[in-house]
């Protein structure tokens, strides 16, 4: 399952990760941090843009992902080879959750390549010492789609969260997609519902993928479904 994103230390800090990104923010093109690689950029739907890039002093298989929105930087996260959860960033809030290392069942995605389903039960704590119980699964469907020339297999996956006082915090179920080149899981249509009543669906599939020296690479302004963001937003506005 994709995160939204240990108890490890990371080779390359939040704080150092916030700095080096602190220019590509408001600019529009991407740089990665000082020992770091741009693998690729990607626009999705939704109007978000990612972007993946590897550092050379990160242990071998973990990914960092920035996702940006129309107004800048909105996440930051780091898995690993597994795909686990290993942190993820608000740079807006400062808000840093990490994976707990011990852990009942923790995500594979070497399981789900073979098996064609993983379960996973595993906590993450944040920097403000609150954590969080994550329950769910991921399962491939056999359905296979190529979205700008990159091969991917769709999955669905459902997934509670919860507080240490066991209170269901989010509850998620949809479908993403997976690559098993580039060892990472895609957003997709997902149905969402909150503690406070509030529910909705989002899309925020991949539609184009950008490569170093192709068109888009490392571009930071979302290209899809923003005026429909914009509309909506206006929309709850007026609803207030």
């Amino acid at each position: 399952m994709r995160a939204v994103d240990a108890n490890r230390a990371l080779p390359l800090t939040v704080a150092s990760l916030l700095t080096a990104l602190a220019g590509p923010v408001s600019a529009a093109t991407f740089r990665a941090p000082q020992g770091c690689n741009l693998e690729m950029t990607i626009q999705n739907r939704g109007c978000t843009v990612s972007q993946i890039y590897r550092c050379s002093a990160d242990p071998a298989g973990y990914q960092h992902v920035a996702i940006f929105g129309q107004d800048g930087m909105t996440h930051l996260s780091t898995i690993d080879a597994e795909t686990r959860w290993i942190e993820s960033t608000d740079p807006e809030t400062g808000l840093i959750d990490r994976l707990v290392e011990a852990a009942e069942d923790h995500a594979s995605f070497s399981t789900l390549k073979q098996t064609g389903r993983d379960d996973f039960d595993f906590w993450t704590e944040s920097n403000t010492g609150e954590k969080l119980h994550h329950v769910g699964h991921d399962e491939l469907t056999g359905e296979t789609v190529t979205i700008d020339g990159i091969a991917l297999e769709k999955t669905r996956f459902q997934l509670t969260t919860t507080g240490s006082d066991g209170q269901v915090l989010i509850q998620r179920e949809g479908q993403q997609f997976i690559s098993r080149a580039n060892g990472r899981f895609y957003g997709g249509i997902e149905t969402y519902s909150d503690w406070t009543g509030a529910s909705g669906e989002s899309n925020d599939s991949p539609v184009d993928f950008s490569f170093p020296g192709q068109p888009g690479y490392g571009e930071t302004e979302p290209q899809y479904d923003c005026d429909m963001m914009v509309a909506q937003l206006l929309q709850e506005r007026a609803m207030q």
